[in-house]
């Protein structure tokens, strides 16, 4: 029997089991009834567990077991549970849970939140929707065992997923991820997740709501970043700001922390400002896309805005849009909205002999160079770690207990950025402060985001980076992306482009004493780079690709050339 046969037998088996399980509802057993003549769909929600990767789950709103629904998350939340449980931390077991405006998501929230309660653990939940890097703050502030965040991020409207955090509030590294997923294969059935009634957690004081308290503090950590209070205000009303939540968490957050410090020129997109589970103004509910920024610049055009800043779903990635040279708005890649932050933070530390000796930056293996050469220019060192800001929490906590280096910034370049320690997430809150903030402070100089961008480039060179991803969906996409790191790995190119290829990194062997991951990295002669990587949330391939020039119009066309060849080999491998 082939493999793909004993898939296809395992998920009508487990079709059946959820249709015959006294556990299920009515209701989801008559949405599965209304796929029994799919076999195809069929195998698709059941041929295997929805996978609990190191960030959690996430996957289509559904019934099946790879699928979103009450019963994954339950599961989720006793393997969880039974973590904390077994954790060495010595006050009370707690975790607060915090979702986001998708689908569902405060129902999977309160399940969540039940079933800690059934296992005897106090579960501090938020009244409403709440960004991700404020649950991360909370649960440091509550001193709390771990943390919950029902979220699929920027993924389209029929996705919803849950983030997991450690007492640190970083999400749960590798290593603390393996203990949990091993607790969740134990479960074999759904009678073995615990859960209370909702009554009963209350009344034993087992579920807690929290909010307002916490969003004060929360916003108070925030703007203790500010920098330069006094120019800021003094630019409050010449300081034109558009803002999006793009239909998410957000909007309240973000324009309190930006009245707080001074900017009062703040224009909502009116359209994606409430919380809308369908996003219904974008194809994706993401700052990394342009056209997400679509109804927003007609706004900026309308006022003449001097920047735009938009956050996801979560808030917890944060892209900037600005005036470029020929006047049209242009958005910055999280590379370059890094590269601003970085300058801005650490030119005015600099000026107010507040930089720390042991100062350490810190990003991912697929993150701009340029980072690296800012942060030496003033001193700094930079650390790499692999691609996911869990990677860069653990740092943070590992520096805070040991005081080898102090953390100053931290980012990677998909839109997101942390500075300050009263999270251990990437956070979009703080970033559009600080963007918003840099925007006002070069306003005060004449002097346009942009205008900084390219004096970035003169003084450090010009960093161009791109990223290029192809979508392969199921399980025959999986085994696509597969064989193409596959063929990378086995048949590495010695030449691209008419230039040699020096150094190919296999992280996969666990490089530079990194946790093994399923990434390749090639370095070339030039000085260019690039990198191939499987999504861990998304079904998707990734292909990193990056150049350094002096000019901005040679990096283009380098960049282009590059892509081009990369790509052609990355399709042909495909199918």
């Amino acid at each position: 029997m082939s493999s793909d046969q004993e898939l296809e037998i395992k998920a009508i088996e487990n079709y059946r089991s959820w249709l015959q399980d006294p556990l299920i509802t009515e209701e989801t057993k008559q949405e599965l009834r209304s796929i029994e003549n799919d076999p195809k769909e069929i195998e698709d929600r059941f041929y295997k567990d929805l996978e609990f990767g190191t960030g959690g789950l996430r996957g289509v709103i559904g019934a099946g077991t790879n699928r979103m629904n009450i019963y994954t998350v339950g599961k989720a939340t006793q393997g969880l549970a039974q973590f904390i449980l077994e954790s060495q931390n010595a006050n009370e077991k707690s975790a607060v849970i915090a979702y986001d405006s998708r689908h569902q998501s405060p129902e999977f929230a309160l399940e969540a939140a039940l079933v800690l309660a059934g296992n005897g653990i106090k579960a501090y939940l938020y009244e409403s929707l709440r960004t991700t890097p404020e649950l991360s703050f909370a649960v440091r502030e509550l001193k709390a065992t771990a943390g919950i965040v029902i979220t699929a991020s920027h993924n389209p409207p029929e996705y919803n997923g849950y983030k997991s955090y450690g007492s640190d509030g970083g999400q749960l590294v590798p290593d603390d991820a393996k203990k949990v997923i091993q607790h969740i294969r134990q479960i074999d059935s759904l009678d073995q997740v615990k859960k209370s009634s909702q009554e009963e957690a209350e009344k034993t004081n087992l579920l807690v709501m929290i909010g307002k308290e916490m969003d004060e503090k929360f916003i108070h950590a925030i703007t203790s970043m500010s920098l330069n209070t006094n120019t800021i205000k003094q630019m409050s009303e010449p300081l034109k700001v558009v803002y999006t939540p793009l239909h998410g968490t957000g909007n309240i957050p973000v324009r309190k922390s930006l009245k707080q410090i001074g900017i009062t020129e703040v224009h909502v997109v009116k359209e994606q400002e409430n919380p809308d589970p369908n996003f219904s103004t974008v194809k994706f509910p993401n700052p990394e896309e342009k056209d997400a920024f679509t109804l927003a610049i007609q706004k900026a055009d309308e006022i003449q805005a001097d920047i735009i800043v938009g956050t996801d779903p979560d808030c917890d990635r944060m892209g900037a849009v600005v005036k470029n040279k020929q006047g049209s708005y242009e958005v910055l890649t999280g590379n370059q909205t890094g590269a601003i932050i970085l300058n801005y933070l650490l030119s005015n530390l600099k000026q107010q002999g507040k930089l720390p000796d042991n100062g350490v930056l810190i990003k991912t293996i697929v993150t701009s160079e340029l980072g690296e050469k800012i942060a030496s220019h003033f001193g700094l060192k930079t650390l790499n770690t692999l691609t996911g800001f869990k990677y860069i929490g653990e740092k943070m906590t590992q520096f805070e207990k040991t005081g080898e280096a102090t953390y100053v910034f931290g980012y990677e370049e998909s839109y997101g950025y942390l500075a300050g320690t009263h999270a251990r997430d990437k956070d979009a809150v703080v970033a559009s402060m600080l963007i918003c903030e840099a925007a006002a402070y070069y306003k005060s100089q004449g002097k346009t985001l942009y205008d900084v961008l390219l004096e970035i480039y003169k003084q450090f060179g010009t960093f161009l980076e791109v990223l290029h991803s192809r979508t392969l969906k199921g399980k025959a996409g999986m085994e696509q992306i597969q064989t193409i790191m596959n063929d990378w790995r086995t048949n590495a190119p010695q030449q691209l482009n008419h230039t040699s290829v020096t150094e190919v990194l296999d992280y996969a062997k666990g490089l530079d004493d990194l946790p093994k991951e399923n990434v390749l990295k090639y370095k070339l002669a030039d000085g260019s780079w690039f990198c191939l990587r499987p999504s861990g949330t998304e079904p998707k391939i990734k292909v990193y690709v990056a150049v350094n020039r002096q000019s901005k119009e040679e990096a283009q066309v380098l960049l282009e050339q590059l892509s081009e060849v990369i790509m052609n080999k990355v399709d042909q491998n495909k199918g």
